[in-house]
Protein backbone atom coordinates (compact mmCIF):
# COMPACT_ATOMS: atom_id res chain seq x y z
CA UNK A 1 0.00 0.00 0.00
CA UNK A 2 2.51 2.51 1.00
CA UNK A 3 4.42 1.92 -2.55
CA UNK A 4 1.82 2.79 -3.85
CA UNK A 5 0.58 5.73 -1.74
CA UNK A 6 3.93 7.40 -2.37
CA UNK A 7 4.71 7.73 -6.06
CA UNK A 8 1.05 8.45 -6.74
CA UNK A 9 0.98 11.24 -3.60
CA UNK A 10 3.84 12.55 -4.97
CA UNK A 11 2.56 13.30 -8.22
CA UNK A 12 -0.42 14.68 -6.57
CA UNK A 13 2.12 17.07 -5.06
CA UNK A 14 4.18 17.98 -8.60
CA UNK A 15 0.35 18.36 -10.06
CA UNK A 16 -0.44 20.98 -6.82
CA UNK A 17 2.43 22.81 -7.50
CA UNK A 18 1.96 23.28 -11.32
CA UNK A 19 -1.87 24.32 -10.92
CA UNK A 20 -1.02 28.22 -10.83
CA UNK A 21 -2.52 28.94 -14.02
CA UNK A 22 -5.14 26.23 -14.28
CA UNK A 23 -8.94 26.46 -14.76
CA UNK A 24 -10.10 23.09 -13.33
CA UNK A 25 -8.41 20.95 -11.22
CA UNK A 26 -7.76 17.25 -12.42
CA UNK A 27 -9.73 14.34 -10.58
CA UNK A 28 -7.87 11.93 -8.54
CA UNK A 29 -8.53 8.37 -7.34
CA UNK A 30 -10.01 5.29 -8.93
CA UNK A 31 -12.19 5.85 -12.17
CA UNK A 32 -14.76 3.64 -14.07
CA UNK A 33 -16.25 4.36 -17.39
CA UNK A 34 -20.29 3.73 -17.97
CA UNK A 35 -21.92 3.42 -20.68
CA UNK A 36 -25.72 4.94 -20.55
CA UNK A 37 -28.44 5.33 -23.59
CA UNK A 38 -29.48 9.46 -23.88
CA UNK A 39 -31.61 10.63 -26.83
CA UNK A 40 -31.67 6.52 -28.33
CA UNK A 41 -27.23 7.21 -28.25
CA UNK A 42 -24.83 5.49 -26.34
CA UNK A 43 -22.77 7.73 -24.22
CA UNK A 44 -19.51 6.87 -22.40
CA UNK A 45 -18.96 8.63 -19.12
CA UNK A 46 -16.54 8.32 -16.33
CA UNK A 47 -17.37 7.42 -12.86
CA UNK A 48 -14.66 8.93 -10.09
CA UNK A 49 -13.95 7.65 -6.66
CA UNK A 50 -15.72 9.34 -3.65
CA UNK A 51 -14.93 9.61 0.18
CA UNK A 52 -17.24 6.15 1.30
CA UNK A 53 -19.55 6.66 4.41
CA UNK A 54 -18.26 7.26 7.33
CA UNK A 55 -19.36 8.31 11.09
CA UNK A 56 -17.11 9.96 13.88
CA UNK A 57 -17.63 12.10 16.51
CA UNK A 58 -16.41 15.78 16.81
CA UNK A 59 -14.70 18.34 19.22
CA UNK A 60 -18.02 19.19 20.04
CA UNK A 61 -19.51 14.88 20.21
CA UNK A 62 -21.49 15.93 17.41
CA UNK A 63 -21.52 12.52 14.58
CA UNK A 64 -20.08 13.79 11.61
CA UNK A 65 -20.57 11.89 8.31
CA UNK A 66 -19.81 11.72 5.24
CA UNK A 67 -23.36 13.05 4.28
CA UNK A 68 -22.22 15.99 6.61
CA UNK A 69 -19.56 17.32 4.00
CA UNK A 70 -22.04 16.63 0.99
CA UNK A 71 -22.19 19.81 -0.80
CA UNK A 72 -19.07 21.41 0.70
CA UNK A 73 -15.55 21.81 0.04
CA UNK A 74 -13.47 20.54 2.04
CA UNK A 75 -9.63 20.04 3.19
CA UNK A 76 -8.84 16.91 5.47
CA UNK A 77 -5.70 16.14 7.06
CA UNK A 78 -4.36 12.87 9.36
CA UNK A 79 -2.88 14.38 12.99
CA UNK A 80 -2.44 13.69 16.53
CA UNK A 81 -2.48 16.09 19.39
CA UNK A 82 0.67 14.63 20.85
CA UNK A 83 3.06 14.65 17.68
CA UNK A 84 5.98 16.53 18.35
CA UNK A 85 6.91 15.96 14.83
CA UNK A 86 5.09 17.64 12.06
CA UNK A 87 1.64 18.28 13.54
CA UNK A 88 2.24 21.89 14.83
CA UNK A 89 3.33 23.13 11.51
CA UNK A 90 0.86 21.21 9.79
CA UNK A 91 -2.14 22.46 11.54
CA UNK A 92 -1.08 26.00 12.01
CA UNK A 93 -1.26 25.65 8.25
CA UNK A 94 -4.76 24.50 8.65
CA UNK A 95 -4.83 27.33 10.44
CA UNK A 96 -4.18 29.78 7.59
CA UNK A 97 -6.19 27.85 5.26
CA UNK A 98 -9.39 28.21 7.68
CA UNK A 99 -8.67 31.93 8.01
CA UNK A 100 -9.04 32.56 4.45
CA UNK A 101 -12.19 31.04 3.99
CA UNK A 102 -13.71 31.46 7.67
CA UNK A 103 -17.71 32.05 7.55
CA UNK A 104 -17.72 30.61 4.15
CA UNK A 105 -21.09 28.13 4.59
CA UNK A 106 -19.87 25.83 1.44
CA UNK A 107 -16.53 25.06 3.00
CA UNK A 108 -15.07 22.83 5.97
CA UNK A 109 -11.78 21.68 7.15
CA UNK A 110 -11.53 18.16 8.93
CA UNK A 111 -8.25 16.58 10.82
CA UNK A 112 -8.88 12.94 12.03
CA UNK A 113 -7.02 12.17 14.59
CA UNK A 114 -4.45 9.16 14.15
CA UNK A 115 -4.24 8.20 18.22
CA UNK A 116 -7.61 7.57 19.48
CA UNK A 117 -6.29 6.36 22.87
CA UNK A 118 -5.17 9.48 23.85
CA UNK A 119 -7.04 12.20 21.97
CA UNK A 120 -10.41 11.90 23.66
CA UNK A 121 -13.03 14.09 22.99
CA UNK A 122 -11.92 16.53 25.90
CA UNK A 123 -8.70 16.50 24.49
CA UNK A 124 -9.58 16.91 21.01
CA UNK A 125 -11.95 19.92 22.47
CA UNK A 126 -8.96 21.74 24.49
CA UNK A 127 -6.77 21.43 21.14
CA UNK A 128 -9.04 22.93 18.87
CA UNK A 129 -9.71 25.76 20.75
CA UNK A 130 -6.17 26.74 21.52
CA UNK A 131 -5.65 26.61 18.07
CA UNK A 132 -8.25 29.35 17.13
CA UNK A 133 -10.34 26.58 14.86
CA UNK A 134 -14.74 26.87 14.88
CA UNK A 135 -16.68 24.39 15.62
CA UNK A 136 -18.91 24.61 13.15
CA UNK A 137 -16.21 25.25 10.24
CA UNK A 138 -13.28 22.93 11.67
CA UNK A 139 -14.09 19.29 12.87
CA UNK A 140 -11.53 17.51 14.95
CA UNK A 141 -12.88 13.71 14.54
CA UNK A 142 -12.17 10.68 17.14
CA UNK A 143 -13.05 7.29 15.34
CA UNK A 144 -12.42 3.65 15.67
CA UNK A 145 -8.67 3.34 14.47
CA UNK A 146 -8.86 0.58 12.08
CA UNK A 147 -11.50 2.47 10.68
CA UNK A 148 -9.32 5.83 10.34
CA UNK A 149 -6.55 4.63 8.80
CA UNK A 150 -8.39 2.13 5.86
CA UNK A 151 -10.16 5.87 5.31
CA UNK A 152 -6.56 7.46 5.27
CA UNK A 153 -4.88 5.24 3.41
CA UNK A 154 -7.62 3.90 0.42
CA UNK A 155 -9.50 7.00 0.21
CA UNK A 156 -7.51 10.31 0.68
CA UNK A 157 -4.65 8.41 -0.37
CA UNK A 158 -2.58 9.37 3.46
CA UNK A 159 -0.05 6.73 4.72
CA UNK A 160 -0.52 6.31 8.79
CA UNK A 161 0.84 3.74 11.17
CA UNK A 162 1.41 2.98 13.98
CA UNK A 163 5.26 3.00 15.14
CA UNK A 164 6.82 2.53 18.54
CA UNK A 165 10.23 3.92 16.85
CA UNK A 166 8.74 7.13 15.94
CA UNK A 167 8.26 10.22 17.97
CA UNK A 168 5.06 10.54 19.51
CA UNK A 169 4.41 6.65 18.57
CA UNK A 170 3.29 6.76 15.33
CA UNK A 171 4.39 8.00 11.75
CA UNK A 172 1.74 10.05 8.88
CA UNK A 173 2.00 12.22 5.68
CA UNK A 174 1.66 15.62 6.20
CA UNK A 175 -0.93 15.89 3.28
CA UNK A 176 -3.41 18.30 3.06
CA UNK A 177 -6.23 16.86 1.34
CA UNK A 178 -8.78 19.00 -1.09
CA UNK A 179 -12.02 17.00 -1.37
CA UNK A 180 -14.76 18.40 -3.75
CA UNK A 181 -18.51 19.05 -3.22
CA UNK A 182 -19.58 15.71 -4.69
CA UNK A 183 -16.40 13.62 -2.64
CA UNK A 184 -13.66 13.45 -4.89
CA UNK A 185 -9.96 14.00 -4.34
CA UNK A 186 -9.15 16.94 -5.98
CA UNK A 187 -5.83 17.70 -4.94
CA UNK A 188 -2.93 16.73 -2.32
CA UNK A 189 -0.53 19.18 -0.58
CA UNK A 190 2.42 19.50 2.08
CA UNK A 191 1.05 20.95 4.69
CA UNK A 192 4.67 22.05 6.28
CA UNK A 193 5.17 23.71 2.77
CA UNK A 194 4.02 27.78 3.23
CA UNK A 195 4.05 27.75 -0.62
CA UNK A 196 2.05 24.36 -1.20
CA UNK A 197 -0.37 25.67 1.30
CA UNK A 198 -0.79 29.04 -0.64
CA UNK A 199 -1.38 26.93 -3.59
CA UNK A 200 -3.96 25.14 -2.27
CA UNK A 201 -5.62 28.31 -0.93
CA UNK A 202 -5.83 29.61 -4.34
CA UNK A 203 -6.97 26.41 -5.43
CA UNK A 204 -9.70 26.41 -2.93
CA UNK A 205 -10.95 29.42 -5.02
CA UNK A 206 -10.65 27.65 -8.17
CA UNK A 207 -12.93 24.83 -7.04
CA UNK A 208 -15.46 27.35 -5.44
CA UNK A 209 -15.37 28.73 -9.08
CA UNK A 210 -15.77 25.87 -11.32
CA UNK A 211 -18.42 24.93 -9.01
CA UNK A 212 -20.12 28.41 -9.01
CA UNK A 213 -20.32 27.80 -12.89
CA UNK A 214 -22.02 24.47 -12.39
CA UNK A 215 -24.79 26.21 -10.45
Amino acid sequence: MKKLILPLLALLAFTACNQKNATKLPIYGDRQPITKTIDGKQVTDTVYATIPPFSFVDQERKTITQQSLNGKIYVADFFFTSCPSICPTMQRNMLTVFKAYEGKPDFKLVSFTIDPRHDTIPVLKTYAEKLGAKADQWYFLLGKKEEVYQLAEKNYLVSVAEDGRAPGGYVHQGWLVLVDKKGRVRGAYDGTDKKQVQQLIADVKVLMEEENAKA
